[in-house]
């Protein structure tokens, strides 16, 4: 709470701080920011990784989205990390949430479901929804395949730019983006409340292959969630960056100058130095007003 205190007060100085969320009604929670393998990163012994273990800062979270509606005590996640279990208690004391979107099927979006299984939850029937190539990976591949077929999920195919209306006025829809689709295609969401519209987009090889204009979402939306995974193209030595194309944080920048949403960086790589002081990154625990 100290850290998100301190963190909320240097954001306070910026141009870009976020609205003060309503009393009342739907919020989206950002639930965590790193990108699939969290950070501390599996094999990093460098900072921050190493400040991590040191015990000199606070550990990130993976990339995930939560909308709750403190009212009626509804909420959704979008993604199930492998940071599942301490999300979903930041997001609804541990209660089952009454859904769960997928963007896509790399490790750090949808490993998370494996908490609703026999051997943690025991959820039942909780409503996942997804692509249609998403939910046929879920259904023909195992452990995943277990949590259909015992009723721990309840899948549901979602049609890329068709809205799912859900509690309260909220709804949201999944749009199609590019990025090496091994396994599914990807998605992201655009959200939209009584209040406001915020699109989010954790994942995408870059703005130019995509079939959309991102500016004109920009002059549209209120919030944009997007993904920050890479700062520069040398902040991985020794590996081809181009093998994980994501848009640099300074294109996205660039490409959205003077345009109306707010602008905030999700999905940040643990090599990325904008993890640390960067004015545009979205932090766990902000919360914006739907």
């Amino acid at each position: 709470m100290l850290r998100w205190l301190i963190v909320a007060c240097a954001l306070s100085l910026s141009a870009d701080t976020p609205p003060t969320p309503e009393p009342g009604g739907w919020q989206l929670v950002v639930l965590g920011i790193a990108q699939d393998g969290g950070m501390p990163h599996p094999g990093c012994t460098k900072s921050p990784c190493a400040d991590v273990y040191a015990g000199t800062r606070s550990a990130e979270k993976v990339s995930c989205i939560g909308l709750v509606n403190r009212s009626s005590g509804a909420a959704y996640m979008i993604d199930a990390t492998p940071d599942f279990p301490a999300q979903l208690h930041a997001l609804t004391g541990d209660k089952a949430p009454d859904g769960i979107f997928l963007t896509h099927g790399h490790m750090g979006h949808y490993t998370g479901l494996m908490y609703l299984g026999k051997e943690a939850m025991a959820t039942s029937h909780v409503p996942v929804y997804g692509t249609r190539r998403m939910i046929s990976f879920l259904r023909k591949n195992a452990p995943w395949s277990a949590l259909v077929h015992d009723g721990r999920i309840d899948v549901h195919v979602q049609q890329p730019d068709e809205a799912v209306a859900l509690r309260d006025g909220l709804r949201i829809t999944p749009i199609l983006v590019p990025h090496r689709d091994e396994f599914t295609d990807t998605v992201g969401y655009l959200i939209e409340g009584p209040r406001a519209k915020v699109l989010f987009i954790p994942d995408i090889d870059k703005w130019q292959k995509w079939n959309r204009n991102l500016r004109d979402y920009a002059n549209e939306v209120d919030i944009l969630l997007l993904d920050g995974t890479f700062s520069s193209m040398t902040e991985l030595p020794g590996r081809n960056i181009s093998e994980v194309p994501h848009p640099l944080m300074t294109e996205t920048r660039a490409l959205l100058a003077n345009t109306k949403a707010q602008l905030w960086f999700i999905h940040l790589n643990h090599s990325n130095p904008a993890l640390i002081d960067n004015t545009d990154v979205a932090r766990e625990g902000m919360t914006f007003s739907l």
